[in-house]
């Protein structure tokens, strides 16, 4: 099993990109959220990688963060839902969003997903609200994954790439998030810096 690829970006499209490792192209699907972390054509990058195998099929997903791809296997873990519909909800809703709305029971905000209907919304939210709860749980008085998205908008904003955003944010959620937008922005600044 394909489990990380690390190599040169041979073609980039916003589902699909192929990977130059030592000689071999490998043709990794992706979703927009990833699409938009990588870097340019030819430039080195990694992914990390789910290998979907049927019968009469080998395929790879790749994802630039372990949460995106921690999240695309709860999803497919879901009777009905497969690894391209999961791509579908990962690159209509950022990461971040689609686990509050899971964990809320929020079958409205996954309808909004061009190709999500309400049968599927609901089976996802009633199967996978205990999961997603636990995947992202936010501190009370921190106001929750809307506080802990804009402190990832934030980093992203001074420059930081939103993978490192992200593992920066969830390690200080998983800790206790500062109760403050001020105080979590700095903590997770004084993270990322090695403070």
């Amino acid at each position: 099993m394909i489990a990380r690829l690390s190599g040169r970006l041979l073609d980039k499209q916003p589902d699909r990109v192929v990977l130059d490792v030592a000689g071999v192209g490998y043709s990794v699907a992706i979703s927009f959220q990833t699409f938009r972390e990588l870097p340019e054509l030819d430039a080195p990058a990694v992914l990390l990688v789910h290998t979907h195998v049927r019968e009469d099929t080998l395929a790879l997903f790749g994802f630039v963060s372990e949460r995106e791809k921690k999240l695309f296997e709860m999803l497919i873990s879901v009777s009905g839902v497969g690894p391209k519909l999961a791509l579908t909800l990962l690159s209509g809703i950022p990461a971040g969003d689609l686990v509050a709305a899971l964990a809320r029971g929020d079958a409205r905000r996954l309808v909004s997903i061009p190709g999500i209907g309400k049968k599927t919304a609901e089976r996802l939210t009633l199967e996978l609200k205990e999961k997603a709860e636990k995947l992202f749980v936010p501190s009370p008085e921190s106001g929750g994954a809307a506080d802990a998205q804009d402190v990832v908008s934030a980093l992203v904003n001074f420059g930081y790439k939103k993978s490192e955003a992200e593992r920066a944010v969830e390690t200080l959620v998983r800790r206790g998030a500062p109760a403050t937008f001020s105080d979590f922005l700095k903590d997770a600044l004084a993270a990322l810096s090695g403070g």
